[in-house]
């Protein structure tokens, strides 16, 4: 299915690297103090679907490690579901300002990030990193220059869509019947990993990635995006998949659906240690920063649901509540004062970019308009007094139009999605089932290679029980006299940090009084500048039986055959033009 826009890709993507190239031989973009940055993003992570949260259902030692050995994000914000989530991470902007706020990209559907927006790749690979992204994209796939390495990412390997297969890398829209292939490395497609385990497959790819760039002894700093699959549901004749060796880890868990949860969580588990273990090989620990997330909280119930627990938060994965909105989180870096604590400061998933570039020492331009703060010198130092202001979403595009925006510790809340199927507590800790390592919990995490190299290159005492309980997030009991919150009927407004699993309806005693007033004002001023939503209808034209059974940019291989065609007609009116010239003289 080559076409010239692939020589012109190519060519384009040659000119790119050689002028990098004179660039750093003439020291004009300066990297040897720029520190590696590794993102390692989960895909609808329950909120205490990490053990450092205080289960003991099934235990994550790795991600727990890092949690302990670095600073606990105990209050980072995403947005709802992963096409926002993942927007607003690499463009630094509220999903509303850039009309990615309406549900998520289906494979079907022709739209995509807008391509005027500037993304953390663009920025950081101007600024001399090499870019890589291993794994989900869902950003738009219609077009070639929706795709990854048309927005700034030097290397691609993994898949454009919602999500896959775990081994045949294919996914299946069965509303419309359609079945392909998808995964490539860079703009090829590629089979070479069907019959893998996904996260193995990614997992390699990353260790490879650093060992690769480690063994160049690179004066260029890297910035690599690890989005994984796990733990999100697969097709649906078969949404729950790990290996079995990895199941039968948790036979103690008798329904099964959670027991290939737990497995899927732990593969993931396994992945961060690979990953923390080949930095160390490579000597890169020392100047890297280590970011763990989900892009948003886990669906217990409903589609694609997979029993994550956003326990004790109230909804889930799409919905305007805490359980659909916080992330279980952590960062590493050796610049960290405070390593080892629990940081309580706001921060929004937009944030990561101005705060990850100030480590860097790049300043984005101010032309950017970004939404996201930077918060590196609180995070640095421990600081927890910048008051934020998060829009997690404004959605007037639907039937009934809902909002979620929080000021400091004041959140509002009006209308919901899916007429309040997730407007409950949803998520439970399960107490009956415990991971036989739990036992010995505190020696299973020192003993997990991330503990050991991570504090080779940052000791310091760290009290993981302690660290434990301050993660917890604590309910207290609804307000007496308090209405019941009912977004379909009416605003909600909530005290989220006396009461983060939002009990307690604060709105008939606020609603006149300026602090809502102020509040509802600025909503308000949000709405009416929101970037209209950027969705468009399913195209029959993207039927992956059209193109090899691959998923792939439909409307350039389209437009392509339609100038092949073109072409073809032309040349076959010049030839019977000039046989009937010659026929009749």
């Amino acid at each position: 299915m080559s076409t010239h826009l692939d020589k012109f890709s190519s060519a384009t993507s040659l000119l790119t690297g050689f002028v990098l190239c004179i660039a750093l031989s003439n020291g004009i973009i300066a990297t040897s103090d720029k520190p590696n940055i590794i993102i390692i993003m989960a895909d609808d992570l329950g909120f205490d679907d990490v053990s450092f949260r205080g289960s003991d259902n099934f235990l994550t030692p790795n991600i727990d490690a890092l949690a302990y050995s670095g600073v606990i994000l105990n209050n980072l914000y995403v947005a709802p579901m992963c096409t926002p989530s993942r927007a607003a991470l690499l463009t630094g902007k509220y999903p509303i300002n850039t009309g990615m706020q309406h549900y998520v990209i289906v494979n079907d559907q022709p739209w995509g990030l807008p391509l005027n927006e500037t993304t953390m790749a663009e920025i950081f690979r101007e600024n001399g990193y090499r870019t890589s992204l291993l794994g989900k994209w869902h950003l738009g796939l219609a077009q070639r220059n929706f795709t990854p390495t048309e927005r700034g990412f030097d290397r691609h390997l993994g898949y454009l869509g919602a999500y896959v297969d775990y081994y045949t890398q294919s996914y299946e829209q069965q509303n419309t019947g359609y079945n392909g292939h998808d995964f490539r490395d860079n703009l090829k497609s590629t089979h070479d990993h069907v019959g893998n385990y996904v996260t193995d497959v990614l997992t390699a790819a990353a260790v490879k990635e650093i060992e690769d760039h480690g063994s160049k002894n690179s004066s260029q700093p890297l910035f690599l995006l690890l989005n994984h699959l796990a733990p999100h549901a697969a097709n649906d004749d078969d949404p729950m998949q790990a290996p079995a060796e990895e199941v039968s880890r948790f036979e103690y868990i008798s329904n099964k659906t959670h027991r290939y949860y737990a497995a899927m969580v732990s593969r993931l588990d396994k992945s961060v240690g690979s990953v923390i273990d080949a930095l160390a090989r490579q000597e890169m620990l020392q100047n890297s920063i280590i970011l763990f997330l989900s892009d948003n909280g886990g669906p217990t119930e409903g589609q694609h649901s997979t029993t994550a627990s956003n326990y004790p938060l109230r909804g889930q994965k799409n919905s305007p509540w805490e359980g659909a909105l916080r992330s279980s989180a952590a960062i590493w870096s050796t610049e960290f004062e405070r390593l080892g604590s629990v940081w309580k400061q706001q921060i929004y998933i937009g944030d990561l970019l101005p705060t990850l570039a100030a480590a860097a020492g790049i300043s984005p331009d101010p032309a950017l308009h970004l939404d996201g703060l930077n918060l590196w010198s609180a995070l640095k130092y421990g600081y927890e007094s910048v008051e934020r202001e998060i829009v997690h979403v404004i959605d007037e595009d639907v039937a009934v139009p809902h909002l979620s925006y929080t000021r400091g510790k004041w959140k509002v809340i009006s209308g919901t999605t899916n007429e309040g199927l997730y407007d409950g507590w949803l998520g439970h800790r399960e107490t009956s089932e415990v991971d036989p390592r739990a036992v010995e919990y505190e020696e299973l995490v020192r003993n997990t290679s991330v503990w050991l190299q991570l504090q080779q290159v940052s000791s310091g005492e760290r009290n993981i029980s302690e660290l434990r309980d301050q993660s917890r997030i604590e309910c207290p009991d609804p307000s007496t006299g308090v209405k019941p919150c009912l977004p379909l009927e009416g605003p909600c407004l909530f005290d989220i940090e006396a009461d983060p699993c939002e009990r307690s309806n604060l709105y008939a005693e606020y609603q006149n009084l300026t602090i809502f007033l102020d509040l509802w004002a600025r909503i308000q001023q949000f709405a009416k500048q929101a970037h209209p939503p950027n969705n468009k209808p399913g195209d029959p034209n993207c039927d992956p039986r059209f193109y090899h059974n691959e998923w792939t940019w439909w409307q350039d291989e389209k437009a392509s055959s339609s100038g092949t065609i073109g072409v073809m007609k032309v040349f076959t009116l010049l030839v019977v033009y000039i046989f009937t010239s010659r026929c009749i003289h």
